[in-house]
């Protein structure tokens, strides 16, 4: 049972009469993925023609069974008789599995028919992150003068676009999604593969925001070849080619930051102290350790006050502290008050201010200079 290409000049309007039946589809448009046409009595004679337009994909069935498919376009005669001809072009191979795996149990006595298949790229399907996603950004590195590295700003963005899809594979499509359906339409899978396609651009954006591609975020509308390269290689649409589709084009139009990385983004372009090189001391507590560390006559007294603030920011900054003054001669046990009273003062001079014992110019408690 199967097909076989009429002769071109069977196509005429002189010789149409000579098909018991003559089954076609009209375009399928945008819209419609699958469609089920059959003669009123639900039987395809012996030489009844049917016709495949471009881009139409005809699959014959009868009783669940598949007993041929073509892919090419043109007016075929069908022959019960003959064994499947698979015209299919770039689906042979996918035809023939086919014809030897694919049936639906329960079929009635004798049903026939031709289930046209939309094989068109289908178009203008939109897509829109719900919510904002992480990336990092490459375009606003903040430099660490400890390692001599740079890490990338972390902003939020939603992004909007459209991509295109293809039946790739009419087996699987039928097998898992359309079955024998009369109809079905992109509206009945279109919400499944939009979420399934914003997973997939999350995973693509976590990958441009790696260091091997260091992707600008402002530049995402224009990294569509990059989008689609990294969703192939990493194979991020899987979900949607087990159904028998491919993702074709992918086209992001607009990238909308949130309030936050707007922020982040002027403070970073202002030269905010929030980002100065990591490894450094930042802000006002930087400035006081500074400034108290360079004062050679309030040193003790300036960090009376800082080590109020290290200990209240917890041992990273306590070590900050420490690094900055023992350059200096002074260890983290003095700045946090820690060191015992020496036995001995030198010429039994005490702190006018304080009464501590003195052992050099300036007093260790409270940095009074000793005259």
């Amino acid at each position: 049972m199967g097909l076989i290409k009429a002769a071109v000049q069977a196509a005429g309007s002189t010789l149409h009469d000579q098909w018991k039946e003559y089954i076609k589809c009209d375009d399928l448009g945008n819209d419609i993925l699958m469609k089920k046409v059959t003669t009123p009595n639900g039987i395809i004679s012996k030489n009844s023609a049917i016709q495949v337009a471009p881009g139409q994909i005809a699959v014959v069935f009868e009783n669940g069974k598949i007993l041929d498919a073509t892919a090419e376009e043109g007016i075929f005669t069908f022959d019960n008789s003959s064994s499947p001809s698979f015209f299919a072009g770039q689906f042979g191979e996918v035809f023939k599995e086919m014809w030897t795996r694919f049936t639906y149990n329960g079929g009635t006595n004798k049903e026939q028919a031709v289930f046209y298949i939309n094989a068109k790229e289908i178009m203008d399907n939109k897509f829109g992150t719900p919510a904002p996603i992480p990336f990092q950004d490459w375009s606003h590195p903040i430099p660490n003068q400890m390692t001599g590295t740079v890490t990338p700003l972390r902003v939020e963005v939603k992004c909007f676009g459209k991509y295109t899809f293809k039946i790739t594979d009419p087996a699987v499509f039928m097998g898992r999604i359309a079955g024998t359906a009369e109809e079905y339409r992109k509206d009945e899978i279109c919400e499944q593969m939009r979420s399934e396609v914003i997973g997939a651009f999350q995973n693509v954006l976590n990958e441009l925001g790696t260091e091997a591609h260091k992707t600008p975020v402002l530049e995402l509308p224009s990294a569509t070849d990059e989008i689609k390269t990294a969703m192939d290689q990493k194979v991020f649409d899987q979900p949607i080619r087990d159904r028998g589709i491919s993702l074709v084009g992918f086209v992001v139009e607009s990238v909308t930051l949130d309030d936050e990385s707007n922020k982040k983004i002027d403070q970073y372009e202002l030269g905010s102290n929030a980002y100065m090189q990591q490894g450094k001391l930042v802000g006002s507590f930087g400035d006081a350790v500074v400034d108290a560390a360079n004062n050679p006559n309030g040193a003790m007294n300036g960090m009376m006050g800082v080590g109020m603030v290290g200990m209240a920011s917890g041992g990273m900054m306590q070590g900050a502290v420490a690094g900055a003054f023992n350059n200096k001669g002074t260890t983290m046990q003095d700045i946090q008050g820690g060191a015992a009273a020496p036995a001995a003062t030198e010429g039994g001079k005490f702190c006018p201010n304080c009464g501590t014992p003195a052992t050099g110019k300036f007093c260790t408690n409270c940095g009074t200079e000793i005259k």
